[in-house]
């Protein structure tokens, strides 16, 4: 295979791949999105529980609300098409 021929061929798997990945930008961005409201708000949670005492359920009320606002969030995204 000549040079210009896997020049031509690396071009067009660039293309189609940055065009899949413009395709995939929002659910990707809303997926994050999702992880890290329930990475945050579990976090806070938990230092409210060591702040507190109030072991666990500073931790489960922090994730429950990370996961209704990153399920809303991604609600939006793909409900916004």
């Amino acid at each position: 295979m000549a040079d210009d021929e896997r020049l031509r061929l690396l071009e067009r798997s660039l293309e189609a791949f940055q065009e899949q990945v413009q395709k995939s930008g929002s659910a990707s961005s809303a997926s994050y999105g999702l992880i890290g409201a329930i990475l945050l708000m579990g976090g806070l949670g938990y230092a409210f529980d060591w702040w507190r005492g109030t072991t666990p359920w500073g931790l489960v009320v922090g994730l429950l609300f990370g996961l209704i606002v990153g399920f809303y969030e991604l609600a939006k995204a793909v409900w916004k098409k």
